[in-house]
């Protein structure tokens, strides 16, 4: 006989049913990037990342994290990645939704903010999938270097299918691409890159093992070979014209910390058949097309974790009790709710920027400092709901082990604070544009004003500048959140952000904005909408 110890009391009911898209920064930036039209879809796809199928969908890929088939039963090589039917419902929906390479053949204004805006609240059902969405996405610019191999490839690309397995290109109804680059001896530095490239009639063979290899399933990779002229960029198919398959050999997948839903793989060439893009020796600046997309895609990412995080963190405060009353009534963490809230809206706010904007400058800054902060954000979201947020249950540790990813992937921290150096110094025009927004925002608020006046006085200063490369970035990037916020955000948000990020008056932990903060209003904000 069974006896009844205790009655569950004081516990969070389930996050779900939700509307994910219903965030006032998220839509704030739709319409200001001009993409209002696609403000029904996003809520069509908000809805449906709010359910508890979806978010069934999420756990299952993590669980069931991909196995990698090197041989038949016969003992042939097939090198195939066998996924779980969760990834592929994800993956089906990103598709069909467009988030992957479908804008650029969108010539509506605002494709690209509309598709970054569905791509950060898919993101929220299931990070993992996101890497092969994010490189069909960026492999497209990279491309159009070498036209012929666009009108072949692009518009399978763009397709809203999502057609899994190996077969030849021409033969499905949509493409995935993937990003094969760096290698064990140079990691971000490309230029060491060891693996070869033979011209052979109309193509190149290719031999060399690749480190790190994104979606080793895709249909389509670029990759980095040193070719006769130099370092150069190639387009490898997994299955050749003729059917057969090419010669890429996967060794394994890579155990990681975060991201289980996601292969990663060390690939062998051995003489593996690519079509050059782009020209001899200039595989870093064709690359690089791909690369600023999906350091976009990073920003996103990281912006998109904060909001998840948030709206966990802000739901579980509105429905815990302690000390007689519920959390999120307790000053103290509403001052930590406050202040998760205000990180998460200026990083979606400069997020939905940059989709719109691609400055490049604002890009090199942004990837440095947002991507920085998402782990310290998840690690606070989940302390919020205290030991619940520890268990595997909650959804927070999956956060949190996927929050270090979008600052490594892409260039580390080091990496982008230099590339922002490199722009400062090389791209005269990038640097104008960056002040520009900055300047437009001169005389809304002293506090921005004095921040932006430092960094031009900090520029004047080129001795050491490697050495405080990551100070200067960091400025720049809040100073570019603080001019965006000030001219578009919410008046609570945009204050609270430039008195403690711009002007000091914060702690070193979350929870430690001043006195004198709306944190009613801008908690309110971070709410998930039931």
């Amino acid at each position: 006989m069974t006896h009844a110890t205790h009655e569950v009391t004081n516990q969070v009911p389930p996050l779900e049913g939700h509307d994910v898209s219903a965030d006032p920064a998220l839509l704030a930036g739709l319409h200001g990037g001009g993409a209002a039209w696609a403000e029904p879809e996003l809520r069509e796809l908000g809805l449906k990342a709010g359910t508890a199928h979806v978010q069934a969908l999420g756990r299952q890929a993590n669980a069931h994290p991909p196995v990698l088939h090197t041989h038949d039963r016969y003992g042939h090589r097939v090198d195939e990645v066998e996924f779980h039917p969760a990834w592929h419902e994800l993956m089906d929906t990103a598709v069909s939704h467009g988030l992957h390479a479908a804008p650029w053949r969108d010539d509506r204004p605002g494709a690209h903010v509309a598709r970054a805006a569905k791509f950060f609240v898919w993101s929220q059902a299931e990070a993992g999938h996101g890497c092969p969405v994010s490189m069909t996405y960026a492999a497209v610019p990279a491309l159009r270097r070498t036209p012929a191999l666009a009108e072949r490839f692009e518009p399978l690309l763009a397709s809203r299918e999502y057609d899994f397995g190996l077969r030849e290109p021409s033969t499905k109804r949509g493409l995935i691409a993937g990003m094969s680059m760096t290698e064990k001896q140079g990691g971000s530095d490309v230029r060491a890159n060891t693996t070869r490239a033979v011209p052979h009639g109309d193509h190149y063979r290719l031999t060399g093992h690749k480190w790190f290899t994104s979606a080793p399933m895709s249909d389509l990779f670029l990759t980095l070979a040193q070719a006769p002229g130099g370092l150069s960029c190639f387009l490898l198919p997994r299955v050749l014209p003729d059917g057969t398959r090419n010669a890429l050999f996967l060794q394994r997948l890579k155990d990681k910390l975060g991201n289980k839903s996601n292969a990663s793989a060390e690939v062998e060439y051995d003489g593996a058949a690519g079509w050059l893009v782009g020209e001899e020796g200039q595989g870093v600046r064709t690359i690089i097309e791909m690369v600023n997309m999906t350091r976009l895609d990073c920003v996103l990412g990281s912006a998109s974790g904060m909001r998840l995080g948030l709206t966990q963190a802000t739901h579980h405060a509105a429905h815990r009790r302690a000390f007689g009353r519920a959390l999120i009534d307790q000053p103290a963490m509403r001052n930590v709710l406050a202040d998760l809230a205000v990180e998460s809206e200026a990083a979606t706010t400069v997020a939905l920027w940059l989709a719109g904007n691609r400055s490049r400058l604002g890009l090199a800054v942004t990837k440095y400092w947002v991507c920085k902060r998402g782990p310290a954000h998840a690690a606070e979201a989940l302390e919020c709901l205290g030991g619940n947020g520890y268990i595997e249950d909650s959804g927070l540790p999956r956060l949190f082990r996927e929050s270090p990813l979008m600052s490594i992937w892409e260039g580390s921290g080091n990496v982008a604070a230099l590339d922002a150096l490199r722009a400062l110094g090389r791209s005269p025009e990038a640097v104008e544009e960056f002040f520009g927004e900055l300047d437009a925002a001169r005389g809304a608020d002293r506090r921005l004003d004095a921040a932006v006046d430092g960094i031009k006085d900090e520029l004047t200063d080129v001795a050491d500048l490697e050495v405080r490369a990551r100070r200067l970035v960091e400025r720049m990037a809040l100073a570019l959140q603080g001019a965006l916020l000030v001219r578009h955000g919410h008046p609570a948000v945009a204050d609270a952000f430039c008195a403690s990020r711009l002007s000091g008056d914060w702690g070193v932990a979350f929870g430690t904005l001043p006195r004198g903060v709306d944190f009613g209003a801008i908690v309110e904000r971070g709410l998930p909408k039931l």
